[in-house]
């Protein structure tokens, strides 16, 4: 069998060779060989269907969020999922998200599509660290999980918290840059305590250290092995950035669908929870984000960003509709806590904003 570069592949097929690149790293193209730091390719391999149709290969284990994570969109990919431009525009052809998060809509669009080009990022360092982790070193990241799964699931009641406890305390002294790790220790041990916390929080003190008590699980799943592995995949050829979202303006273009998850602005004052990091996200940030989003408008980028309604407490509460006058506004109804009454839990409203018309509107 005659085999060519991804180059000539991408020459053949007409499409870039970071395109190749992308197929061959998901088991796309039979017969496909990393050899030498580069990819060798069947001569009479056969092209894949498009990449931006729903018909992902079923051998290919969708992607799910590898975190609990605060404000995640699980609950809104429908109607989010309604602006994506790839099927109607093919010359959307890249993808961007600076406020990653848990990454319910980033899976989501790979899961369903495959841009050429994919950008995220966050300012938690802890988080980025960890999709990094994930990305590159996913064997070792998992075998680090299974042993500690494992050990934590055959302790009784107060070994786990001790041993919980002593987690953290590494977590925290590798944060900080105490002790030196592996590339993978500090993600694992996120992970850990991000499925063993009480409710799945993060959240770090003045400090920065990680402070959540231990939660009461009786067999939590803190190896997902499988899905692991499938993020792995979706992430091969994804930039991933740690810092502040306006270091995306340089990769955002006419090309580009991005969507923006922004902190929300707090409906009530005991609804203010900013300590994911130690920054802070208040309403000259809200405004500062809304002219960067026409910014990226005006270069002809398509756009959705997800935000809170204030008219949920204050009918008369103009700020986002104001802040963003240029955009379309669609109310869309989410469950969330709007307090720190659990009775408070409910259907409220939320906003998505775009330069997009949705197909059903």
């Amino acid at each position: 069998m005659a085999f060519v570069s991804a180059k000539d592949i991408a020459t053949k097929w007409g499409i870039s060779q970071r395109r190749v690149a992308t197929l061959c790293s998901e088991n796309r193209i039979e017969g496909a060989t990393f050899v030498a730091n580069a990819w060798i390719i069947p001569e009479n391999a056969l092209k894949p269907l498009d990449a931006r149709k729903k018909d992902n290969p079923k051998n290919i284990l969708d992607a799910k969020p590898f975190l609990k994570w605060a404000g995640g969109k699980g609950q809104l990919l429908k109607e989010i999922s309604a602006y994506y431009p790839f099927e109607k525009d093919k010359t959307i052809t890249k993808y961007a998200e600076p406020f990653v998060g848990g990454g319910a809509v980033l899976f989501d669009v790979l899961n369903k599509f495959s841009p050429d080009e994919v950008y995220i990022s966050d300012i938690n360092k802890d988080l980025i660290d960890t999709y990094i982790a994930i990305r590159d070193n996913v064997d070792g990241l998992i075998e680090e999980l299974e042993s500690v799964e494992k050990t934590y699931l055959s302790f009784d009641k107060v070994q786990r918290a001790d041993g919980y406890r002593q987690k953290r305390d590494r977590f925290n002294a590798l944060k900080h840059g105490y002790e030196p790790d592996s590339p993978f220790e500090k993600a694992a041990l996120l992970i850990f305590l991000n499925r063993t916390c009480f409710n799945g929080l993060y959240r770090v003190n003045k400090k920065g250290d990680f402070n959540v008590p231990v939660g009461s699980y009786k067999n939590p799943q803190i190896c997902n092995k499988e899905n692991l592995l499938a993020v792995s995949k979706k992430l091969k050829n994804v930039k991933i950035v740690c810092g502040d979202y306006k270091e995306s303006a340089d990769f955002i273009d006419d090309k580009t669908f991005v969507y923006f998850d922004p902190p929300y602005r707090p409906l009530t004052p005991t609804a203010n929870f900013t300590s994911y990091t130690e920054e802070l996200f208040d309403d000259k940030n809200q405004l500062e984000l809304a002219r960067f989003v026409q910014e990226l408008d005006n270069k002809g980028a398509k756009i959705v960003v997800s935000n809170s309604d204030p008219k949920n407490t204050n009918k008369d509460d103009d700020f986002f509709d104001k802040a963003y006058s240029k955009q379309n506004i669609k109310r869309v109804s989410a469950t969330r806590m709007i307090n720190r009454n659990s009775d408070a839990r409910g259907k409220i409203s939320e906003l998505l904003i775009s330069n997009l018309i949705t197909r059903k509107e």
